[in-house]
């Protein structure tokens, strides 16, 4: 991912004849190794240079109008990494390798879906906040350690505070008793930070079987008392 960097960020304010006021942000960001070329509008990511497929990918949700960025945007986005790196290479000589600013990530995990046993669902762990934009992140099951079925997002920058943010998702079907976590590890960090996943089964579940033989029984009960005291009835009048 990212290590230490410089970010060179550039804000534009548009302005409309309704005098609505719009934040357009372009963040354009490098390490010695990697970069990032964001564009932003009223804080969402509208695109991204993508620099495996090498082009502009954009972002922006399926329901807004299409958007894209002229021809050509792509090889700008890359001519801009080289000047970054070429800054970044005097600032780290200017100031005699800076020490980073960090800041902790924030985590949260929860289902994609409502949980019922035995059916597939998505396990979701969310990292928020962070700085650098470098961190290992990790899946168990019961303690051992999850690969299979986990699909990780694009570290992305947050465009109206520059933090990072990234998704990890994990499929599972779950069982009753099974223990899921998320574990991030991450420089600002003293100790791995662990989110956990316990799936229980609802009272009602379990209460339900309970209550049914409860019922039975007393009405079992009930028939009995009431065919004994007809006989008794019976007899006396006999």
């Amino acid at each position: 991912m990212f290590g230490s960097g410089i970010l060179l960020i550039i804000f534009g304010i548009v302005h409309t004849e309704a005098k609505i006021v719009h934040v357009d942000v372009s963040l354009r960001g490098c390490t010695d190794s990697d970069g990032e070329h964001t564009y932003g509008l009223d804080g969402d990511e509208m695109g991204h240079a993508d620099w495996e497929a090498q082009k502009i990918v954009m972002t922006l949700p399926k329901f807004a109008e299409p958007f894209g960025y002229e021809d050509g945007e792509y090889e700008f986005a890359v001519q801009q990494q080289e000047i970054c790196k070429e800054n970044l290479k005097t600032v780290i000589r200017s100031y005699k390798n800076p020490v980073v600013t960090q800041a902790c990530p924030v985590t949260s995990i929860y289902p994609r879906d409502d949980v019922m046993l035995g059916t597939e669902n998505t396990l979701i762990c969310y990292v928020a906040d962070f700085y650098p934009p470098r961190l290992t992140l990790r899946w168990t099951k019961n303690n051992n350690n999850v690969a299979l079925g986990v699909m990780n997002s694009r570290i992305r920058v947050n465009v109206n505070d520059f933090a990072f943010n990234m998704f990890s998702t994990l499929k599972f079907t779950p069982e009753e008793g099974d223990i899921y976590t998320c574990t991030v590890e991450h420089s600002a960090l003293e100790m791995p930070l662990t989110r956990i996943f316990e799936f229980e089964v609802p009272p009602e579940a379990s209460v339900r079987p309970s209550v049914f033989c409860g019922v039975g029984l007393t009405l079992g009960l009930l028939g009995v008392a009431t065919g004994t005291f007809f006989l008794v009835k019976g007899n006396q009048c006999n």
